[in-house]
């Protein structure tokens, strides 16, 4: 392998003691980042070949902390409605779909419907006798048409489950959405998805996500969860075949339907995937569900409703216990909170350790949190793990979530910005297919509060105010979040997350220097991608 010297560019590595000119890398790793000559010095001796950064950025292998890869490429393979925005593009694909049996996928949105809610009635227009189970982006409903719902026995007499919800008319009949727990009455009847399936997801997944310029990530769910099969098998083998080539932390599913006698299965599983490229370390507890159909635990009821608050998954009592037992085992929790009651359970949790492990425990999403929870972050040392893409006013959040939180709670959204005032550490993920995983758009919306001008949300009328200015976040942070922040969470930002001497060799070289001023930062790509110093993506 040859060693490679970067240069004439920008090298993104802040809090370096000196200017960087140039990096050298060797043997798969950074052996030295400073000025052009002593660089070039290291490499006396040495054969080496120049990357020529002709005034293009170099900056570290960029990470996803919440990321849903195998879901994401199945649904690109399979009846993907992610790219269309309108129930008449839905159900033109779903029509279009081949096929004679069940019709998977997803990735639809709410806003194209009134309330966030379509009905079985639509898809029976198109797809009468096969059956049809489509979760929408964030993975928390899914719509499905009437033969599903009578293959599975679902009608005005079912229960609700305890963790889920049926949605229904005035007369009570089901309206073919189903909510939370409730996917489940259905995902047991869907054809299994074989481990081959599977192998062709994850290597799809990796592909695209080094396009992006990702080279590690952490799965926010590995097991089996709305009918996904468990991915755990899947990374090890990959890892053992050599084809894994990201660096991937694994968060482990908690069955909100178990106890505290998981942790032995979990342990097992950390001991199988301990080393290599994949590390089987956090464990993922979702808390609460999310704010369009009400799920998301709120300190207060939503207005409008009643005296519903949402939904906590795990009694806060429970979760508390459970958390500490799982601190003492070394675990990193990775908890899912949007509502500011789901926040506040979490960091009490945290906060109930008596002797904390310094195991890396971190809150994804955080919608709507609560000023006075700010702070604990930095105080408790967690993390908070953004998706930055959803803090601006699109659709979807201005019609299914503002008008039911009122002006206090709206004005509270995505507190990024207050929570690093306030010295808290950040993470950045996409939560694809939930969203897209392009982390560019993510940066975007994180420096100025507002939509992708290419977004199809871009045609909501006030995509372009900011939410919230004054939680934007700079340049530099959200590039620290999604490099050194995200290497943290995921443990291994001993190997990576900065250009540092000693680290592996994960580059990324931009198609610009995005520090330029008026940079359109939605529109950065990835030119070159090095993991351990081999081109794994070449644009």
């Amino acid at each position: 392998m040859s060693a490679l010297l970067f240069a004439n560019g920008r090298v993104f590595a802040p809090g370096s003691p000196e200017p960087v000119e140039a990096v050298a890398v060797r043997d798969g790793q950074i052996v030295a980042v400073g000025s052009r000559p002593a660089v070039l010095s290291e490499l006396s001796g040495s054969a080496f070949d120049v990357v020529d950064l002709d005034g293009r950025a170099l900056v570290p292998g960029l990470q996803d902390a919440h990321i849903h890869p195998v879901s994401g490429a199945l649904e690109r393979l399979r009846c993907d409605l992610t790219p269309w925005h309108t129930k008449a593009d839905y159900l033109a694909a779903v029509a279009a779909y081949p096929g004679d049996g069940w019709i998977t996928g997803g990735g639809w949105s709410m806003a194209a419907f009134p309330g966030g809610l379509p009905h079985r009635e639509d898809l029976d227009t198109v797809a009468p006798s096969r059956p049809v189970f489509l979760p929408n982006r964030d993975h928390h409903s899914a719509w499905v048409n009437s033969r599903a719902l009578l293959i599975a026995g679902i009608d005005r007499d079912t229960p609700d489950p305890a963790d889920g919800r049926i949605e229904r008319d005035p007369a009570g009949e089901p309206t073919g959405v189903l909510h939370e727990g409730a996917m489940d009455l259905i995902t047991g009847l869907l054809p299994a998805d074989t481990a081959a399936d599977y192998d062709r997801a994850l290597a799809e997944a990796q592909r695209y996500l080094f396009s992006l310029g990702i080279t590690g990530w952490q799965d926010a769910i590995v097991g089996a969860y709305a009918g996904a099969r468990d991915q755990f098998d899947t990374y090890v083998s990959a890892d053992a075949a050599g084809t894994l080539r990201a660096r991937v932390t694994g968060a482990l599913w908690w069955d909100r339907a178990g106890d505290a006698s998981q942790i032995g299965f979990f342990e097992d599983r950390r001991s199988r995937a301990s080393h290599g490229r994949f590390r089987a370390t956090a464990v993922k507890i979702m808390q609460d569900g999310v704010a369009e159909n009400f799920t998301a635990a709120m300190i207060d009821p939503y207005i409008g409703q009643g005296v519903h608050c949402g939904h906590s998954n795990v009694d806060p009592a429970h979760l508390a216990r459970y958390v500490a037992l799982l601190d003492a085992a070394g675990f990193g929790v990775h908890f899912h909170a949007i509502g500011d009651r789901a926040v506040r359970e979490c960091l009490d949790a945290v906060a109930g350790l008596t002797r904390p492990s310094g195991a890396r425990h971190h809150l994804a999403h955080l919608q709507v949190v609560d000023p006075a929870d700010v702070p604990r972050f930095a105080a408790l040392n967690v993390t908070a793990n953004i998706q930055a893409l959803w803090a601006t006013h699109h659709e979807q959040n201005d019609t299914l979530c503002v008008p039911f939180f009122g002006p206090e709670r709206a004005a509270r959204q995505y507190p990024f910005g207050s929570i690093a005032r306030a010295g808290g550490r950040l993470a950045a993920g996409s939560d694809w297919p939930v969203t897209t995983p392009d982390p560019w758009w993510a940066i975007h919306v994180a420096v100025n509060r507002t939509e992708p001008p290419v977004s199809a949300e871009a045609d909501w009328p006030t995509s372009q105010v900011p939410m919230l200015p004054h939680e934007a976040l700079s340049l530099e942070q959200t590039l620290t979040a999604y490099t050194i922040g995200s290497a943290y969470v995921s443990g291994t930002d001993d190997q990576t997350g900065s250009i540092t001497v000693g680290k592996a060799a994960d580059l990324v070289v931009l198609d610009r220097d995005p520090f330029e001023p008026d940079t359109r930062l939605y529109e950065t790509t990835a030119d070159l991608v090095f993991i351990d110093g081999v081109l794994v993506h070449e644009r």
